[in-house]
C-alpha cells in the first residue's frame, strides 16, 4: 500500500509554506532518513526526510509550488514491486497525521472538551452531570459586547492602546518590526508609530534588555519582546540584577517601569533549549510581577496593566496559545488587576488550579470529571507573583483537595509553593 508524505510545519504555528525543490525523483529508492525535498518560508527553509523505505512513487506537488497548506499530501512512497498508484495504507497514513502537529491546535479549551459516548457495562448507569457556572470576571460590566479575536491579536491591541495613551511606550526586540514579530503578534505597530518607537534589535538578548533597563531608569516604558524566554537567559542579569533591584538599590528614588514579554514553556517539535518553563524562576524574585494568563480577554487586559504598572513585570505568554479565539469585552479601556486569580468553574469536590497553557488541560480535565459526577472547581491564577492565596484557600476550605498543573519541574515549582501555603494556612 502506498504512504503519504505530508506537506511539515516548521514551526506549530506555520500553515503553510512553498515547497522549493525536490531533491529525490519518481522511481528512486527511498530509505528512512533520506532527505526528499526541501520547503521554505520567508523565514527558514527546512528539509523534508522520509521515515519509510521504498519506492517514489508519484510527487503529487511539483516543485516551485508557493503555499502549500501544512499536512497537504505531497508525494507517495511505495513497496518494492508495488504500482505508484495503490491507494495510501490507512494505519501508516494516521501514523504519519499523528506526527504532524494536530489540526485542533488552534482551538480554544472548550472547543477540545466532547467526548467520544462510552459504552458502558451492562446494567451500569451514568451518573448525572453536575451542573455548573462560568463565573463572569467581575471587572466586566454585564452586557458588555464581546469580540472575537485570537491571542496575538489581543496582546498587539493591548500594545497598540497603551502606545497610543502615553507617549513613553515603545517596543523593542528581535524582528518585532520589519518582520512584525516572529508570531505575529507586533503585527501593523511599525506602520502606526514608526521605528522611533517599534525597533528591531540585533541578536543579543543581554544587550538590548540592557538598553530597555536603561531606557526605564531614565523615564520611558519599555516593553522588551524575547522571541523565547529560553533565550533571555542570555539576559538574566540585565533582569534580575537591574530591573528587579533597582528599586530597592536606589532607596525607592529609582524605577525600572517596563515589561518583558514574549513565549514561555514547551512548544511542539522543538529542542530542550526551546522548551523550558521558567514560571517558578521568576515567581521567586522580589522586585518582579510575573503574569500568565490563558485566555484572549486576560491577555489583553493583562498587557494592559503590566504596560501601566511602576514596576518591571515578566509577561509570559505561550507559542501554543497565539493562535487561539476567545471573547474579549469591546470597552475603551479594558485593564484587569495583577495579583487577582480567576475561579472559571464553580465545583463543591476538588481544586483544579493552573495557568497559562496549563489551563487547556485543566479545563478537559474538568469536563472528564463531571461525566463521573465529580464538580471540580477551577482556578486560572492568571497571575503567578504576587499570588493570591486568598482566592486559592477559600476554594480548598470549600473543597478539601487540591491538584496544581504545572509544565514545569517538579522540584522547587509554583506548584509546590502553592502546596506549602496550603498546608500553612
Amino acid at each position: 500500500m502506498a504512504i503519504q508524505v505530508l506537506m511539515p510545519a516548521l514551526s506549530p504555528t506555520m500553515e503553510k509554506g512553498n515547497l522549493s525543490k525536490w531533491l529525490k525523483k519518481e522511481g528512486d529508492t527511498i530509505k528512512s532518513g533520506d532527505v526528499i525535498a526541501e520547503i521554505e518560508t520567508d523565514k527558514a527553509t527546512m528539509e523534508v526526510e522520509a521515515t519509510d523505505e521504498g519506492t517514489l512513487g508519484k510527487i503529487l506537488v511539483p516543485e516551485g509550488t508557493n503555499d502549500v497548506a501544512v499536512n497537504t499530501p505531497i508525494a507517495t512512497i511505495v513497496a518494492e514491486g508495488e504500482d505508484a498508484s495503490a491507494e495510501p495504507d490507512p494505519a501508516k497514513q494516521q501514523k504519519a497525521a499523528e506526527s504532524a502537529p494536530p489540526a485542533d491546535e488552534a482551538k480554544t479549551p472548550e472547543a477540545n472538551t466532547t467526548a467520544a459516548p462510552r459504552e458502558e457495562p451492562k446494567g451500569a448507569t451514568t451518573p448525572e452531570a453536575p451542573k455548573f457556572e462560568l463565573l463572569p470576571d467581575p471587572d466586566i460590566p454585564e452586557g458588555t459586547e464581546m469580540v472575537t479575536m485570537t491571542i496575538r491579536e489581543a496582546l498587539r491591541d493591548a500594545m497598540a492602546e497603551e502606545m497610543r495613551r502615553d507617549g513613553d511606550v515603545f517596543v523593542m526586540g528581535e524582528e518585532v518590526a520589519e518582520y512584525q514579530g516572529a508570531y505575529k503578534v507586533t503585527q501593523g505597530l511599525l506602520q502606526e508609530f514608526g521605528a522611533r518607537r517599534v525597533i528591531d534589535t540585533p541578536i543579543t538578548e543581554h544587550g538590548f534588555a540592557g538598553v530597555g533597563v536603561g531606557a526605564a531608569m531614565a523615564g520611558l516604558k519599555p516593553i522588551v519582546e524575547f522571541m523565547t524566554f529560553n533565550f533571555a537567559m542570555q539576559a538574566i542579569d540585565q533582569i534580575i540584577n537591574s530591573a528587579a533591584k533597582t528599586l530597592y538599590m536606589s532607596g525607592g528614588q529609582m524605577t525600572a517601569q517596563m515589561v518583558f514579554r514574549g513565549p514561555n514553556g514547551a512548544a511542539a517539535r522543538v529542542g530542550a533549549q526551546h522548551s523550558q518553563d521558567y514560571s517558578a524562576w521568576y515567581s521567586q524574585i522580589p522586585g518582579l510581577k510575573v503574569i500568565a494568563p490563558s485566555n484572549a480577554a486576560d491577555y489583553k487586559g493583562l498587557l494592559k496593566a503590566a504596560i501601566r504598572d511602576p514596576n518591571p513585570v515578566i509577561f509570559l505568554e505561550h507559542e501554543m496559545l497565539y493562535g487561539q479565539t476567545g471573547e474579549v469585552p469591546k470597552l475603551d479601556d479594558y485593564v484587569l488587576p495583577i495579583g487577582k486569580a480567576k475561579v472559571v468553574r464553580a465545583g463543591k469536590d476538588v481544586t483544579l488550579i493552573a495557568w497559562s497553557h496549563g489551563m487547556t488541560y485543566t479545563l478537559k480535565a474538568a469536563e472528564e470529571l463531571a461525566k463521573e459526577g465529580i464538580e471540580a472547581e477551577v482556578i486560572d491564577l492568571r497571575t503567578l507573583r504576587p499570588l493570591d492565596t486568598e482566592t486559592i484557600i477559600a476554594s480548598v476550605k470549600k473543597t478539601s483537595r487540591a491538584v496544581c498543573v504545572e509544565e514545569g519541574w517538579q522540584q522547587s515549582g509554583v506548584g509546590a509553593e502553592i502546596a506549602a501555603r496550603i498546608m500553612e494556612q
